[in-house]
């Protein structure tokens, strides 16, 4: 039987996109989406539970990102879960877990959180330029 590395995330972000270019000018945006979970517990009172992901977008999704996206904005992302390794600037070995985003759709309604009417409804996929370079410090 084959594997399967495939994450689906509906949130909001916590933050503005931020977003790098390699060294080759493409650009990179990372954000923060949280997800939450309700539930009653024993006492019939309202339970919440956050959980934060990382997720990375490479070339054209990175633009649509910094373009239309910001915090608060609810969104839908497909991709895998990559663990990835580097050093800081001082030398300490780091490490982090995100999602390496293949698609995303924006559920925000036009007008309510966007602030132009003009952006994409549809999912859109940055399926020619997805992949990381080795060594993105970031």
């Amino acid at each position: 039987m084959s594997s399967l590395n495939k994450a689906l995330i509906i949130g909001n972000l916590g933050d503005d996109p931020k977003v790098n270019y390699t060294k080759e000018g493409s650009p990179v945006a990372n954000i923060s989406i949280a997800t939450s979970e309700n539930w009653k517990d024993k006492n019939g009172d309202k339970q919440v539970t956050t959980e934060w992901h990382r997720v990375v977008f490479f070339g054209r999704l990175a633009e649509i990102a910094e373009q239309y996206l910001k915090k608060g904005s609810k969104v839908f992302v497909e991709g895998k879960i990559q663990t990835r390794e580097w050093e800081d600037e001082t030398g300490n070995k780091r490490k982090t877990t995100e999602v390496v985003a293949r698609e995303m759709t924006m559920l925000d309604s036009k007008g309510s959180s966007m602030d132009n009417s003009s952006a994409p409804s549809s999912s859109s996929s940055g399926s020619n330029n997805n992949e990381p370079e080795s060594g993105i410090p970031f």
